[in-house]
């Protein structure tokens, strides 16, 4: 399939580095609002003007949006899908409905197939809630995030005016995690589960108490957490947070039984050393599945609810049920 890129960040990096790692997915190129002669790829993939897509049209299978969900995505994917089949990594969990809804009348107006917030939470993390939720029906979810650096999140931060950098980690609360592992099933505020921790690099000139009140204000990010905020210089942002590490856990505790006697746990975990690059890998099999459906004749928009896992695979049906059934 004839892959293009569409943003060239960390995550737009990670996806030109995981089509490597796929003998089916060809590069078409990267597509950049910066000056194509600015960006420089990692594996020497061209790079063109985001406004010279439409020229590519009958290039390009799959286009993998890499911008970011809190102010990119929602005009970017809409606007892409009527000529694209187009895969993003939508995050805003809060948001999804109504993102989807755009999305989908932009696909079915342009004969496209679009599939929106694939990566690992939306995503991977999303299949293991329902699965579980279909195998154990009396029982709780529990979802807990990191300790990790989370993309969006650090990218809503550096829209505030004033800011030049950020990162944004988000932690476990410890007590909450032990809870849900013996089985106590407990019931959880949002702020109960997790603490954010953000680093900020500030402007010279910037009002520092303006940029907090709006981190721990902003709506569907930190508003419904206990947020720390920490200026530092650009020097020590670099020193102490220039990886991108995340993870995570998906925990399910059910009943079965005539009473409920017996009791079961589901979970479901990810280390990452790079979340780009894991996000990034996601995003490409699903653009696998996007371009095998489209070739079905389906149109319109899709969530990873939507894909069977045969599809994803690079494998065919006979390799699947013999190495992996």
């Amino acid at each position: 399939m004839r892959v293009a890129i569409y943003g060239y960040g960390n995550l737009g990096r990670g996806v030109e580095l995981a089509l490597r790692q796929n003998p089916d997915c060809e590069l078409v190129g990267v597509f950049s609002r910066r000056a194509p002669e600015t960006v420089k790829t990692a594996t020497g993939a061209p790079v063109y003007a985001a406004a010279d897509i439409l020229n590519f049209k009958d290039e390009i299978d799959v286009l993998i949006l890499c911008g970011g969900s809190a102010t990119d995505l929602p005009k970017m994917t809409p606007a892409l899908a009527k000529d694209f089949c187009v895969v993003d990594s939508f995050d805003t969990h809060a948001n999804i409905p109504a993102h989807f809804a755009a999305v989908d009348v932009a696909a079915l107006a342009g004969n496209t197939l679009c599939l929106i917030s694939a990566g690992w939470d939306p995503g991977m993390f999303s299949l293991a809630r329902v699965y579980a939720g279909a195998i154990l029906p009396d029982g709780e979810d529990y979802t807990f995030w990191g300790r990790g650096v989370s993309q969006g999140h650090s990218d809503a931060i550096r829209r505030i005016p004033g800011v030049l950098d950020a990162r944004q980690y988000t932690v476990p609360v410890p007590e909450a995690l032990e809870a849900v592992r013996r089985g106590d099933a407990p019931t959880l505020t949002t702020r109960e589960k997790h603490t954010r921790e953000c680093f900020v690099v500030a402007a010279p000139d910037a009002d520092k108490a303006a940029i907090e009140q709006a981190i721990v204000t902003m709506p569907n990010y930190f508003a419904d957490y206990n947020t720390t905020v920490t200026f530092v210089t650009a020097e020590e942002l670099q020193r102490d947070h220039a990886g991108l590490p995340h993870g995570g856990r998906v925990i399910r505790t059910g009943r079965t039984g005539l009473d409920g006697e017996h009791t079961h746990a589901i979970e479901y975990s990810l280390r990452l050393d790079s979340n780009p690059e894991f996000t990034a890998s996601a995003l490409v099999a699903f653009a696998r599945a996007v371009c095998r459906m489209k070739a079905r004749g389906r149109t319109g928009c899709l969530t990873a609810f939507d894909v069977a896992p045969a599809d994803l695979s690079p494998l065919s049906p006979e390799e699947l049920r013999k190495k992996l059934l």
